[in-house]
């Protein structure tokens, strides 16, 4: 069997797909508060917010948390998150592309950096998995960088080619890794950087799920 012909669509699951904003800030918030410092909104989340994540507590401490400090802000994080995430729901319209997207004969994935256990039965309460080729999650620590992840997901999906593959995330990392992996990336301004940061990392910038769709199909063709 050769490669697929057609564009390929890897999709970001945090602040993409999963419209989860409000979990993600909830737990932020609980987990700034075991450092006793301040909440913060979702537009300041949004201006702040950086990959590796020790890098975005660094922004708001000053200095870079310690390694003690950054496991009990991760572990406090994924706490709230996970009890936070069963009131979020997918973002507006994306069930809806995804089921277009497949049943016009092109193909899919999802990779993510929540963890792969928790990021599975997810998707699949969703009923959106039979729609991917492959949905990796993260199987190591957290607070990593996405581009090798990306790397290791391209080349398990064989019959996909990286030049006709575009990457639909909402994070500055998602466009690094799109890149270092040889693929193409649309940004989106609905999860969890603000549009100016995004603009940023020189690929087109989208404030809907349906404009990143048909961005990604230009920029395959």
């Amino acid at each position: 069997m050769g490669m697929h012909t057609g564009a390929h669509i890897v999709w970001d699951w945090n602040g993409t797909l999963f419209h989860d904003n409000d979990a993600i800030i909830g737990a932020t918030n609980a987990a700034f508060a075991e450092l006793g410092l301040k909440p913060i909104t979702l537009e300041q989340y949004r201006a702040l917010y950086c990959v590796p994540v020790p890098r975005f507590y660094e922004r708001l401490l000053g200095r870079l948390p310690s390694d003690a400090e950054w496991e009990l802000m991760d572990r406090t994080f994924h706490r709230h998150y996970t009890e936070h995430q069963v009131r979020c729901g997918l973002a507006e319209g994306a069930a809806e592309l995804l089921a277009g997207w497949r049943s016009a004969g092109r193909s899919q994935s999802l990779l993510s950096m929540y963890g792969h256990e928790e990021l599975v039965p997810l998707v699949q309460g969703f009923g959106i998995e039979a729609h991917f080729l492959r949905v990796d999650g993260r199987t190591g620590p957290s607070g990593g960088s996405k581009a090798e992840h990306m790397v290791r997901h391209l080349a398990a999906l064989d019959r996909v080619q990286p030049a006709r593959t575009v990457v639909i995330g909402d994070a500055a990392d998602d466009a690094v890794a799109a890149r270092h992996a040889g693929a193409q990336a649309v940004l989106y301004t609905g999860g969890s950087h603000s549009r100016a940061s995004l603009e940023e990392a020189g690929v087109p910038v989208v404030d809907t799920l349906a404009e990143a769709v048909e961005e990604a199909e230009r920029l395959a063709a």
